[in-house]
């Protein structure tokens, strides 16, 4: 049932269609190691009971924590200093449903001249080497600025923290006229350089999983889901750099 789980999470799937998917596809019968021959394939109904328990006790995040801490024994996260961003994720607007209301723990927002309604996640990510050690979900009108303090590392609030926020271009102002360099643009394209990072794991978990609405009522359930997406996130990386064994190794 866990692999079956998984799945589900790795291609964004319903209940129905993770149920369905196993029939039609052999490479996710040969995951869940299926015989057809043999077994039956789980129902959607089993597989919903399963997620609800994961959802019920927080599974998700447990997961997450192993998988970070594993990295951190392995020596794989470097620890040094942080870098954090946050990304909206919409949902329905729609009232048509049992309570006849909008989800109350989602919010509303303005981006870019367009309103959404939805969630941000949080997500901070190791400096040194790209991994996301923590994520955190608010409604989608919180200010990234007020979560920081949930995000960077206990040994990083002890020492003597330095923030250094990243600028958006158009906020650098200049006249057509001047003709030398511009310091302002530069500096910002050098902390650019570094905050790239955190937007790598956003990427893998919006595009390669096409998980880039929040698909359940609650912030809760949504990030139990956002949990498997980034631990999950986090062990593609791994597995691209070659570093897969270090992180197995810490395991014996």
């Amino acid at each position: 049932m866990l692999r079956m789980y998984l799945m589900q999470v790795w291609f964004n799937l319903s209940d129905d269609g993770g149920e369905d998917s196993i029939y039609d596809g052999y490479a996710m019968r040969s995951f869940m190691h299926i015989n057809l021959n043999e077994q039956q394939v789980p129902d959607a109904t089993t597989l919903l009971k399963f997620r609800h328990m994961i959802e019920t006790n927080k599974i998700g995040g447990k997961i997450f924590a192993d998988v970070s801490n594993r990295f951190d024994k392995a020596g794989l996260i470097m620890n040094g200093g942080t870098i954090v961003d946050a990304s909206l994720m919409a949902t329905s607007k729609s009232t048509k449903n049992w309570d006849d209301w909008r989800d109350p723990e989602m919010h509303q927002t303005n981006k870019g001249n367009e309103w959404y309604f939805g969630m941000k996640v949080h997500a901070s990510v190791d400096a040194g080497s790209g991994y996301v050690h923590t994520i955190t979900g608010t409604p989608a009108n919180e200010h990234d600025v007020s979560e920081t303090a949930n995000l960077i590392r206990e040994d990083e609030k002890k020492s003597k923290t330095d923030f250094r926020v990243n600028k958006r271009p158009s906020s650098l102002k200049m006249a057509e006229d001047f003709k030398g360099l511009n310091w302002d643009r530069k500096m910002e394209h050098a902390k650019f350089a570094i905050r790239y990072k955190v937007e790598h794991p956003f990427l893998i978990v919006k595009k390669q999983m096409g998980y880039s609405k929040a698909v359940y009522r609650g912030i809760d359930k949504n990030m139990n889901r956002f949990h498997m997406l980034f631990a999950s996130a986090n062990l593609l990386m791994c597995s691209r750099v070659g570093r897969i064994k270090d992180f197995v190794g810490c395991m014996v």
